[in-house]
């Protein structure tokens, strides 16, 4: 079921007993390559821009303007990425929440309590939510949704260009055909997730006359 655009009535509830209220989410907890990036933002409620939404929901263009539009009105807001290597070592839901206590942590000022979308770190020093599809319910999550969003597609165009035959300025890093029949044919780069089954069982595909880390 397909939820209306959050109208910042529940934002309002918990402003009214919290005070200030940051909305997190990520983005790239399911890629294949590239970084995990969370997003925290806390939403000047006198200042809110027109249209946020869920950032799946919304298209590139709209994305990117209100992006713009978030950095410049909010109260604070800021932006934590894990690496490939991270989310490796740690696991990808290790990875997420020590991202999304990073970037809580580096708001300034801090808000009286957080909105998480699904996942929260452990041992908040406020007072947190944590709900499923919270960036289609509060305004302050899907704020987070699309800095994160647009910080981490530009990431991933970047990283493109630096990468070429992947196709990341299309897929961004995400298992789509085009990426998982690179993998198969160039090998994983040192920005793949190892750990990921896909480019586990793709890297064995290429052979072992190529380089584990393609440059």
């Amino acid at each position: 079921m397909r939820l209306p655009p959050p109208d910042g009535s529940l934002d309002s509830k918990l402003a009214a007993h919290f005070g200030l209220i940051a909305g997190v989410d990520e983005v790239g907890r399911g890629a294949l390559a590239g970084p995990l990036v969370v997003a925290a933002v806390i939403l000047d409620p006198n200042r809110v821009p027109a249209g946020l939404d869920d950032s799946k929901r919304l298209t590139p263009r709209v994305r990117e303007r209100l992006a713009h539009e978030i950095v410049q009105s909010a109260i604070a807001w800021a932006v934590a990425e894990r690496s490939a290597a991270d989310v490796d070592r740690l696991n990808v839901l290790e990875a997420t929440r020590e991202a999304m206590a990073e970037a809580v942590a580096c708001l300034s000022p801090l808000p009286g309590c957080t909105v998480f979308d699904a996942v929260a770190p452990m041992g908040m020093a406020s007072p947190t939510i944590v709900e499923a599809r919270a960036d289609a319910r509060y305004l302050c999550v899907a704020a987070a949704s699309i800095v994160a969003k647009v910080a981490r597609d530009a990431t991933m165009r970047s990283l493109a260009g630096e990468h070429a035959g992947y196709g990341w300025e299309r897929n961004k890093g995400y298992g789509t055909r085009e990426h998982l029949a690179a993998i198969e044919r160039l090998g994983p780069s040192r920005l793949h997730r190892l750990s990921f089954a896909p480019v586990r069982v793709l890297r064995c595909n290429a052979g072992q006359a190529k380089s584990p880390w393609r440059r």
